[in-house]
């Protein structure tokens, strides 16, 4: 695939595993180099929250390899994803790993990377946009501004599979910064006990944005004292991203005049 006035795309070699960021959904956010990538692959292995649209663009004869990790459903382990992922390369296939948003902010990507590398098998990683960011920018929240934060904090809302990965939400509360949270709605009501016991107050803005960029896309504006209440009377689930602080109450500003995403 080439693009006129660019660069031309690499070459995807058999025997080769492309680690690639899908983005938040739309398929129209995709890298121009993921897309190249879906038109070359032999076989893509995707994760569970890529948008059907997106894998529509691959090559009609591509095989297409299920390995999504869904939080408290049955799922492949990531040993064994790392052995699919070894195998078809070994296999001479062009293996293409697509994963929502990007593969390394909270896509496991260095896992996979990491045992490619152990395993001897050449990679490529391309970058997507990262839902954390992009759903909020589509939603009128930027994550910085000159007047209100310097920083940002993205965090996961769910706690590691082994458990031994925790996240000190009081001192997340203490540094005054946007915090936010990818995939928190299974541990919502925890997670903002403990952010109210590290001092953020109960009228705090938050924000939580569901399935950014697809047909069932749902923004609720709230404070984080009401935060758990009105998630459930709004019938808010997963995929989501909770946005916590200043720059949630900026997108008042912006309502009139952003144009819908759709």
């Amino acid at each position: 695939m080439s693009f006129p006035g660019l660069p031309p795309m690499p070459d995807f070699p058999t025997g080769e595993v492309w680690l690639a960021g899908a983005g938040p959904g739309d398929p129209r956010l995709l890298t121009l180099l993921a897309l190249h990538a879906l038109a070359t692959a032999d076989d893509i292995v995707h994760d569970a929250l890529v948008d059907s649209r997106v894998l529509g663009l691959g090559r009609a004869d591509a095989k297409l390899i299920a390995a999504g990790k869904r939080g408290g459903r049955p799922s492949p382990h990531q040993r064994d994803i790392n052995e699919i992922l070894i195998e078809r390369a070994r296999a001479g296939r062009r293996v293409l790993r697509l994963k929502g948003g990007d593969p390394f902010v909270f896509g496991r990507g260095w896992d996979e990377a990491s045992a490619l590398a152990a395993a001897g098998i050449r990679f490529r990683v391309i970058p997507g946009l990262t839902a954390g960011l992009a759903a909020t920018a589509l939603a009128g929240i930027p994550a910085t501004t000159r007047e209100t934060n310097h920083a940002v904090v993205l965090a996961a809302g769910h706690r590691a599979e082994d458990g031994t990965l925790t996240t000190d939400w009081a001192a997340l509360a203490r540094l005054g910064q946007p915090i936010v949270l990818y995939m928190p709605m299974t541990q919502l009501p925890g997670t903002v006990a403990a952010l109210l016991r590290g001092g953020l107050s109960e009228g705090t803005p938050a924000a939580l944005l569901q399935s950014a960029t697809t047909e069932n896309e749902q923004v609720m504006v709230s404070t984080l004292g009401a935060l758990v209440a009105d998630a459930r009377k709004n019938g808010i689930g997963s995929p989501a991203i909770l946005v916590i602080g200043a720059v949630v109450g900026l997108r008042r500003q912006l309502l009139r005049n952003l144009v819908g995403w759709r």
